[in-house]
């Protein structure tokens, strides 16, 4: 599957499956998109991946073939998205939009003009995108994550977005925005869950694509069945430490 055809998917709201990458382990991260996601994010905003790790990221996902690599960058800036793209990244979750008017100017860092204001710097990319900038303004995906009360109270505008191609839950900010003491804070549950189809009722009216993060694999089915239209895995990190503990368990007998 191209870029093209994976922005074609993802516009389409297909129902996608990723993985979350928070490590700078190329080799780790190489294994893990051969295993048939369609895509992996690499976290350079909470992640332990500075720019060249982001780079290597890329650089593995393309070595495994088949997934897409996207990357969620440090900000809302045109520098951080312009370096996830020009290394390489079929499109950015781009944190932190709070308006209509921050939903645009990320569409615009990602558009080459007319549409936008992505300088053409192409280097990797070009391997897969373009050269043409309107083709690569067609295969390239920005995604707004909703994870304050602003983004909140403002998520239908957010969604109607010209040029935004879906928007994001991040649980762990969005319980806090509910007014959450922390992540997963049972107290809120239902207030959670409440903004939870808020973002999707938003998404689907605006015709745009809704991911939500999970913490394992059997947390997908019910998110995609509830309406949204792609879910990320979390993390290698977080599963490297959760296997090691196992096999240790398993080696002092189950104790």
């Amino acid at each position: 599957m191209s870029a093209a055809e994976f922005a074609r998917k993802l516009r389409a709201r297909d129902e996608l499956v990723g993985y979350w990458i928070a490590l700078d382990a190329p080799a780790a991260t190489e294994r893990v998109a051969r295993v048939g996601y369609d895509y992996l994010v690499v976290d350079a905003q909470h992640g332990l991946i500075g720019h060249s790790g982001m780079l290597n990221a890329m650089l593995a996902i393309d070595a495994a073939g088949g997934a897409h690599g996207l990357v969620r960058v440090t900000a809302n800036d045109p520098g951080a998205i312009g370096h996830a793209l020009d290394a390489g990244a079929a499109g950015v979750i781009v944190p932190l939009v709070d308006t209509p008017e921050d939903a645009a100017a990320a569409v615009a860092a990602t558009r080459y003009p007319p549409r936008g204001r992505r300088s053409y710097g192409p280097m990797r990319s070009s391997l897969r995108i373009g050269p043409r900038p309107s083709e690569a303004d067609e295969a390239t995906v920005v995604i707004a994550m909703i994870e304050t009360p602003q983004g909140l109270a403002h998520v239908r505008e957010i969604c109607a977005t010209d040029g935004l191609d879906g928007v994001y839950v991040g649980p762990a900010d969005l319980c806090l925005a509910v007014g959450g003491a922390h992540p997963g804070d049972p107290e809120v549950a239902e207030e959670f869950e409440a903004a939870v189809e808020t973002i999707r009722r938003a998404a689907a009216e605006a015709g745009i694509a809704a991911g939500f993060h999970v913490s394992e694999g059997s947390g997908v089915a019910p998110r995609l069945a509830q309406g949204y239209t792609f879910a990320s895995v979390s993390c290698d990190l977080l599963h490297l430490e959760a296997a090691a503990a196992g096999h240790l368990q398993a080696a002092r007998g189950g104790s």
